[in-house]
């Protein structure tokens, strides 16, 4: 687990999701040594795939020690990942959110 984020504000979530597939797909064609993101994007598939597991049970496993805090750090953790695979697969948040208000009505 990373070092957890201290003074958490409230946000936006549709503008907070918005800017960070921005700077995700802006990273496609950064350099890997560079950007996490980009060697993400760009490196093995088990990789990336790996990375949305470990942090779906990371997510899990703070739940089951009923932290908040720790739930919401590794929530970030999970939503960013994935986030970077739906770029990778080229499955935009517009396409998301439109397959999320589908189900929704």
């Amino acid at each position: 687990m990373g070092e957890r984020t201290a003074n958490v504000q409230p946000g936006n979530i549709g503008e907070t999701i918005t800017g960070l597939a921005q700077v995700i797909a802006a990273r496609r064609d950064a350099s890997p040594e560079k950007s996490y993101t980009a060697r993400l994007l760009q490196g093995g598939e088990d990789y990336v795939l790996k990375k949305v597991c470990e942090e779906a049970v990371e997510v899990a496993l703070a739940c089951k020690d009923n932290d908040h805090d720790h739930i919401r750090y590794e929530a970030a953790d999970l939503v960013y990942h994935l986030m970077v695979v739906l770029e990778r697969y080229g499955v935009g948040i517009d396409e998301l959110a439109g397959e999320l208000d589908a189900r929704r009505h």
